[in-house]
């Protein structure tokens, strides 16, 4: 059973949290509902350090047992920092999804896309009907 989604960040439909951390950077990650619907996680394609995303473009790659799925970038910006660890231990995300599990920080570039992310309560009710 997923954990309670803290209420310190934010939401994408597309099941990826994203945690400001000041300055308009943000931490990136997948949600304990992502990781559990993936199962055990062997692999992540990290993004480049440099790189500029818009919102909604492929931002990572997370390979499990069972599927290859995309992570997106949800909000615009530049990659300034990768979770290096994952590279020798992807299953981090499977363990803290909400913590060490993190996969990159973004510096964002349009902070009213912030204003377009889910809050913890209407993530909860989307993927509580996922479950239907």
């Amino acid at each position: 059973m997923a954990k309670q989604n803290p209420r310190d960040r934010k939401y994408t439909p597309e099941h990826e949290w994203v945690l400001e951390k000041g300055d308009g950077h943000v931490v990136v990650g997948i949600t304990d509902f992502a990781q559990e619907q993936l199962t055990d996680i062997v692999y992540v394609e990290l993004p480049e350090i440099g790189r500029k995303v818009e919102r909604g473009d492929q931002l990572a790659v997370v390979e499990s047992v069972k599927s290859v799925s995309d992570v997106y970038a949800p909000v615009s910006g530049v990659v300034v920092e990768v979770n290096r660890r994952l590279e020798s231990d992807p299953g981090l995300i499977n363990r803290d999804a909400f913590g060490e599990g993190w996969i990159a920080v973004l510096e964002m570039n349009n902070s009213r896309e912030w204003l377009l992310l889910m809050e913890a309560g209407d993530y909860e009710a989307m993927i509580a009907g996922e479950g239907k």
